[in-house]
């Protein structure tokens, strides 16, 4: 017996969405996509598919290519004023409140390898309206990261031409209106120099990426390396000068630098064996930089004193200066920098298009977003409107509003993330999993509850700005994506699981 407006269960064991006017706007906003529908349209775009050509070192260079570099380059600056020599406990803070997540994202990405991440995780397992609103904060986490980072990127780009050639770009042109500047060119010209590598291809993309990341991390273990010289105990009390508060503050901020571990999960329909390799590539990224994150953090703080960081966004080129007392070394680090903030770029900015690719084939965002280009297999339209929409963001909006704006996105929908493993586990347990999360469903909410902490701790600024963000988006889902979704013209479809 089937109670009154409930969805009439499928032979594939899947719940299948009623059509709508059975249920009305309620069944319409709670409709769900099946498993095997979401991995049966795999790779298919409006007019050709995506070509699977991504192995599982690609992968885990592409989740630490989005990560590594952000807050250790740009946001560090930040964070350091807030938490003082604590600051790397910030960086524990959020490494673990990334890896309860990222244990939910590694059993999901296993199950439902698809290019959609925790938007497809959700339409899955919580219904269509929240799969919405979390895609609308994934717009906001890879879209508006890429722009926080272009404009840190445009900070070591004057250290580097300072130091080589002894010539900057005029603020004017380097920074954004608020902080002396008319248009900040360097961070637009990076997210085009980005641009121009996603529409190679994905293969290609994933090489030069992957070159890039060694070149950071390279930086990275020079900068520990030279400045471990410089550490002097009395730097580092008082070590929590502005008590658990400051490092709860100085964490949210840093959890801008984790947002690129889920980066492999947006590579599903791309990657040649996604059940088996995106846990181990979405895992072992974590780790790595979680490692080197503690280490330079606390090797910065030891060889400066924290005030000192206050404003500086390119603050491990300084200490590297002030260290050595030779410009050399602070040059040589800032031209790693350069090259490491452009592939956060590349790659954050791959995961937004995939993102969008997902949701425009669900019939939610336009289908120029899915359209793919025969020959190279890649999204192209989507590639150029997404570049050209963040690179405008990057020149015209200063760094700190726009990385607590990107944290407090990130956190919802890895909150999120955490519940749909819960769920998944309940309505589909026969379903067969590469990954378990350990401790299910007690480690998926303690993730919860370190994502609804860490929220709780931004400002009432940055929770304005997100709300008109999701006011902005749930207009837009009832004025385009519900009429438009597939599941309204087509709810009952939906592939046999093979």
């Amino acid at each position: 017996m089937v109670e009154h407006g409930a969805a009439p269960a499928a032979a594939d064991g899947e719940t299948r969405s009623p059509r709508p006017p059975a249920g009305g706007l309620g069944a319409r906003l709670v409709r769900r996509k099946p498993v095997e529908r979401l991995v049966a349209e795999g790779g298919h775009g409006e007019n050709g598919t995506l070509r699977r050509s991504l192995g599982m070192w690609q992968l885990t260079m592409i989740s630490i290519g989005a990560t590594l570099g952000t807050g250790i380059f740009v946001v560090l600056g930040e964070a350091v004023p807030d938490a003082g020599p604590a600051v790397t406990l910030s960086f524990v803070l959020a490494g673990l409140t990334a890896l309860f997540s990222a244990l939910s994202y590694a059993e999901l990405a296993g199950t439902i390898p698809v290019s959609g991440s925790s938007y497809s995780y959700a339409y899955a397992t919580l219904g269509e309206i929240v799969a919405w609103v979390c895609g609308w904060c994934l717009i906001l986490e890879y879209g508006v990261s890429v722009a926080a980072v272009a404009v840190g990127w445009g900070e070591y780009l004057n250290e580097l031409l300072d130091g080589t050639i002894g010539v900057t770009i005029p603020d004017a042109l380097a920074a954004p209106p608020g902080e002396g500047g008319l248009f900040n060119l360097p961070a637009l010209l990076v997210v085009l120099l980005a641009m121009a590598f996603l529409l190679g291809g994905a293969r290609e993309s994933a090489r030069a990426n992957t070159i890039m990341v060694a070149v950071k991390i390279g930086a990275l273990l020079l900068f520990c390396a030279v400045a471990f010289t410089g550490i002097r105990a009395g730097n580092f009390t008082p070590f929590m000068p502005l008590g658990m508060a400051g490092v709860s503050a100085a964490g949210a901020t840093l959890f801008f630098s984790y947002i690129g571990f889920d980066a492999a999960s947006t590579a599903g329909e791309e990657a040649k064996d996604p059940k088996r390799d995106l846990p181990r590539a979405i895992m072992l990224s974590l780790i790595i930089v979680t490692a080197l994150y503690v280490l330079v953090a606390a090797v910065a703080v030891g060889a400066q004193p924290w005030r000192g960081f206050e404003g500086s966004e390119a603050a491990l080129a300084g200490i590297m200066n002030d260290v050595t007392g030779q410009s050399f070394w602070g040059v040589l680090l800032a031209a790693g920098a350069v090259v490491a903030i452009a592939s956060v770029i590349l790659t954050v900015l791959y995961g937004q298009t995939r993102i969008l690719f997902a949701m425009s084939r669900d019939g939610l965002v336009p289908k120029v977003f899915s359209r793919v280009h025969p020959r190279t297999g890649t999204p192209r339209a989507n590639t150029l409107i997404v570049s050209l929409f963040c690179g405008g963001l990057a020149a015209a909006i200063p760094l700190g509003a726009l990385a607590d704006a990107t944290s407090i996105g990130t956190l919802f929908a890895f909150a999120l993330v955490n519940v749909a493993v819960v769920v998944l586990r309940r309505t589909r347990p026969e379903m067969p999993r590469t990954f378990r999360v350990p401790l299910s469903p007690l480690l998926p909410a303690v993730g919860f509850g370190f994502c609804v902490w860490m929220m709780g701790s931004l400002d009432a600024v940055t929770w304005s700005v997100f709300g008109i963000w999701m006011a902005v988006g749930l207009v837009v889902y009832f004025g385009y994506g519900m009429r438009r979704s597939r599941l309204e013209a087509a709810p009952a479809q939906a592939p046999a699981e093979k």
